[in-house]
């Protein structure tokens, strides 16, 4: 993962952000999965209140409701994701037709949260994909995603501070 490279596109991508919702997806019992609750966990106490945070665990459609009530101008969902590269790389993936596949088990394919979130409430949503190394059943980051979440959970803390007026 090259920090600055996605520091840059996280702040191009929120330049003009009024109101951002931070979606954390994972399930805690299958354990690099985990990554985006942990980074959203991370960032608590830690981002303005023009920031609203959310752990979806693996049913982020149970949310819309309270997403739409905040009104967001972005949407940035943080989630596993197979992305073809080392465990622990991280990549911002804005076109969400592409395939990438989740590799938590949402009820509701995250593509498909991602264009009703856009479609219905005019938001720009971005899904900032981790890629895994080990998905099976237990608890606990990988050291390669925990590293990673680590220096997300900085990044993040950064950019909202700077981004959100």
């Amino acid at each position: 993962m090259n920090k600055d490279n996605l520091k840059e596109s996280l702040q191009t991508w929120l330049s003009n952000a009024k109101r951002i919702v931070v979606a954390g997806v994972g399930n805690p019992l299958r354990r690099d999965d985990f990554v985006g609750m942990k980074i959203v966990q991370g960032l608590k106490g830690k981002v303005s209140e023009n920031v609203f945070l959310i752990e979806c665990e693996t049913v982020p459609e149970s949310f819309i409701q309270e997403i739409e009530e905040f009104g967001p101008s972005h949407v940035l969902v943080i989630d596993a994701a197979i992305i073809g590269k080392s465990p622990g790389s991280a990549e911002l993936v804005e076109k969400l037709e592409v395939t990438t596949s989740a590799i938590s088990t949402h009820r509701l394919p995250l593509q498909l949260f991602c264009k009703y979130l856009k479609t219905s409430i005019g938001a720009q949503v971005a899904l900032l994909a981790i890629q895994p190394n080990e998905t099976d059943f237990g608890e606990g980051l990988t050291s390669e995603v925990e590293k990673t979440a680590e220096d997300l959970t900085e990044i993040l803390v950064e950019v909202l501070s700077s981004e959100v007026e």
